[in-house]
């Protein structure tokens, strides 16, 4: 996404400056301004604005720091390990495919290196496999995280599959915190289907701007 964005960029700018003259095609340098507007905005987000949104979202969880924090989806673990920093008596168990579509350098070599650097390689745990099909027991978890993962599931039987796992794996009283950029609204009544209290979503606003909705961020609980 990011090649084909800097593409179009490449081609917006020389569209701007070459067509700025031309009266008659204003429209094809609003459009090129637009194109480069977007590209900024998605680059802001993917480098920045995830991250900002995580930090916000962990801190206000207010981990004791030895509860375990499963992340479906986990990539190279800008969640997970952000997570894991905050568990210095927990555990940081992060779940993946390892999809290079998804994520550029994906895989659980890289995910560790980044524990390594971080120093928190002796709190994660790593799982390959489907967050439909998560091989850790039941109510293991205080929170379970997810970030920009469910959307990129094929169909809303898929998307459905890994909230019951969310949901399975939560022990009572632990708490889901989601973003994502589609199907949000379907989050909140399935999980609301399945017995999860205080499910809410907002949007997480211009530091993860996903046009047309944006990104939105879903918390819920399971009861006691």
């Amino acid at each position: 996404m990011a090649v084909g964005l800097a593409a179009a960029t490449v081609t917006g700018l020389v569209a701007a400056t070459a067509l700025r003259p031309v009266r008659s095609r204003w429209w094809l340098r609003v459009y090129a301004w637009v194109v480069v507007a977007t590209l900024a905005d998605y680059l802001h987000g993917t480098l920045r604005g995830k991250f900002r949104i995580w930090e916000e979202e962990l801190d206000r969880l207010a981990l004791r720091g030895d509860e375990t924090v499963v992340d479906l989806g986990c990539g190279r673990g800008v969640v997970l390990l952000a997570a894991a920093a905050r568990l210095p008596r927990g555990r940081a168990v992060g779940v993946d495919v390892w999809r290079g579509v998804d994520q550029s350098g994906n895989g659980p070599a890289a995910t560790r290196a980044n524990a390594a650097v971080l120093g928190v390689v002796d709190r994660v745990e790593l799982h390959t496999a489907d967050v439909r099909h998560v091989p850790l027991p039941g109510g293991c978890a205080d929170v379970v995280v997810s970030s920009l993962v469910l959307h990129n599931l094929p169909d809303e039987q898929a998307r459905s599959a890994a909230l019951g796992e969310a949901v399975r794996l939560l022990r009572p009283g632990g708490r889901l915190v989601l973003l994502d950029i589609a199907h949000v609204d379907r989050y909140a009544e399935v999980l609301t289907a399945s017995g999860l209290l205080d499910v809410h979503h907002r949007n997480a606003g211009w530091r993860y701007f996903v046009p047309p909705r944006g990104s939105r961020i879903l918390t819920a609980t399971r009861p006691r």
